[in-house]
């Protein structure tokens, strides 16, 4: 009886460990950065925004395949560098992802595509294609 009792105290004491144990592992974080700080601090400095894109492209690779979920602004620097790079409609798909991933973004993605028409820096293709975009959505709201 008693060495059933012992038993019985062992297997509790076990399982309550592990429960413990588990709970000390801490909660996992909400996003995952790889690399997104970084590229933001040589965004500032001037850096090559050819090797920004580049690292921040990875990084999404690297958060995709990890089933994560990437931060705020991610996708709305990567669509800022594509503008510097002369890449207008990967800029625009960038923006459009940041504001269905974050919905409270909408209001500065919009004022940065409207904006972006008369930026030197871009394409011919991004002013038509901002337009497009512009006059499909004022059309659906009317």
């Amino acid at each position: 009886m008693i060495n059933t009792v012992t038993l019985r105290s062992a297997a509790f004491l076990s399982a309550a460990g592990s429960l413990l144990l588990a709970g000390c592992a801490g909660p996992q974080p909400m996003y995952q950065w790889e690399g997104y700080q970084v590229q933001v601090y040589e965004y500032f400095k001037g850096e090559s925004k050819e090797a920004q894109v580049t690292a921040l492209e990875a990084g999404l690779e690297k958060i995709k395949a990890k089933g994560g979920s990437v931060p705020p602004g991610y996708h709305a620097q990567l669509g800022m560098l594509y503008l510097n790079i002369g890449k207008g409609d990967q800029m625009i798909k960038e923006f459009q992802t940041e504001k269905t991933l974050f919905p409270e973004a909408t209001p500065y993605m919009d004022f940065l595509l409207r904006n972006v028409k008369g930026d030197a820096r871009k394409q011919t293709t991004v002013g038509s294609a901002v337009e497009d975009k512009n006059s499909t959505a004022a059309g659906s709201t009317k």
